[in-house]
């Protein structure tokens, strides 16, 4: 049997997300990336007051006016909803007034292309220090980071030493602070939609705020929200309910890892956990506009024996997303994790998946919609250029040319 790629792909058929107010030309999807090329609030940053706030801007106006495409999803960089979330330098809130322009701007401009845009709601949780945010670092329980030699990504401001994440241990989030917190997530889902935005993701993978609380090794607690898989699900569904009714099902999606490792998530009990949290998902919100799921890829894991430990620790010989396709059926069903011009084809024709989301292929490919309909080479991406800030942030991040510029001599 002959797999279709290109035009004859069914990456190129319509899909219908948003129960039924959103149809998509094609299933070329931008997968949400940081890339930390936002603009300092404040013009100064002294060793008293660092910069922590920062706002969208036009070169990231530029940046998403060249991803968008006629009928084409994308979903945002992760956008924090407090300064107590925002997880990395340079990264654009939508928590303080004189965030809401910019992102508009970038939600005009994309549907000034004919494209579809989500904003992702994403809080660090304790994947972050102190001297970044400014304010205590939050976390389902007080656990000091596992790994003493691990360091967040980013040197403190005005220094060049990296800080340990064991010597800036967490605060347990109080159930007050979990409402709270609950609520700065809803205002940012409001301000989305105000701003233009067709709809919001919720980032519940990645070892990040709602996966902290899922994931045994993270999660502590013994009141409603740990000590067993269903309890842990507690905070995600509870957040989830807090957004429908703020924004409606049909403009709310959520992504998930339910096989992921990164900060630090080591849990066990894997699958009673992510298929209680998908279960009660599917019926509290039938009509989410679609979910997203990272592919089971293991690049965290050094070795086979290591693998092989998490995978009985789970209780599987194997793994990929069956089941969770299976228990939302027909929610539209996302999955990103390393596709290219070469293992994109027949995915969607097998039924597994209805879109496939691209990140670094698209980032040096503006327009990799294009470029896999017509068979044209996909350019090489830099991934020394990824996270910035940068001196000059535009560098692998606006230059990166169209086919039609990059073919003309």
């Amino acid at each position: 049997m002959t797999i279709p790629v290109g035009p004859s792909s069914k990456l190129f058929e319509p899909l219908t997300i948003g129960n039924g107010k959103i149809k998509l030309d094609h299933r070329v999807v931008l997968a949400p990336l940081t890339r930390n090329r936002g603009t300092p609030l404040s013009a100064e940053s002294t060793a008293g007051k660092p910069n922590r706030i920062w706002l969208p801007n036009d070169l990231m106006v530029e940046y998403y006016t060249q991803r968008a495409s006629k009928g084409g999803l994308i979903i945002t960089e992760g956008v924090p909803p407090s300064l107590e979330g925002n997880g990395m330098p340079g990264v654009p809130g939508l928590f303080l007034e004189e965030q809401k322009a910019g992102w508009k701007k970038i939600a005009d401009a994309i549907h000034a292309q004919g494209g579809y845009v989500y904003l992702q709601l994403w809080h660090s949780g304790r994947a972050n220090i102190p001297q970044m945010t400014g304010t205590p670092i939050v976390s389902p329980s007080g656990l000091p980071w596992d790994n003493p030699d691990e360091c967040f990504a980013y040197p403190p401001p005005h220094t060049s030493k990296q800080a340990r994440y064991v010597d800036n241990p967490p605060i347990e989030l109080t159930v007050e602070h979990i409402k709270r917190t609950m609520q700065d997530y809803v205002r940012t889902a409001k301000w989305a939609m105000s701003c233009g935005f067709d709809g919001v993701e919720l980032h519940g993978g990645n070892g990040y705020l709602p996966e902290q609380f899922l994931a045994s090794n993270v999660n502590k607690r013994t009141d409603v929200y740990g000590g067993s898989p269903e309890k842990r699900c507690t905070f995600t569904l509870e957040l989830m309910n807090e957004l429908s009714k703020a924004v409606g099902d049909e403009n709310l999606a959520i992504r998930l890892s339910p096989f992921g490792l990164f900060n630090q998530i080591r849990c066990e009990q894997r699958m009673e956990t992510w298929t209680t949290l998908c279960r009660k998902l599917k019926a509290a919100h039938p009509n989410l506009s679609y979910v997203s799921f990272i592919e089971p890829r293991y690049e965290q894991i050094h070795n086979e024996t290591e693998k092989q430990k998490f995978l009985d620790s789970w209780g599987l010989s194997s793994i990929d997303l069956t089941p969770f396709r299976d228990i939302f059926g027909s929610t539209p069903f996302f999955s990103a994790g390393g596709f290219d011009d070469t293992n994109s084809w027949g995915v969607l024709e097998s039924g597994k998946y209805d879109a496939l989301l691209y990140g670094r292929y698209f980032i040096s490919n503006p327009d990799l919609p294009k470029r896999l309909k017509e068979g044209l080479p996909l350019a090489p991406y830099d991934r020394s250029r990824f996270y910035g800030p940068f001196e000059d942030n535009a560098i692998c991040y606006t230059d990166y040319p169209k086919w039609e510029q990059a073919s003309t001599p």
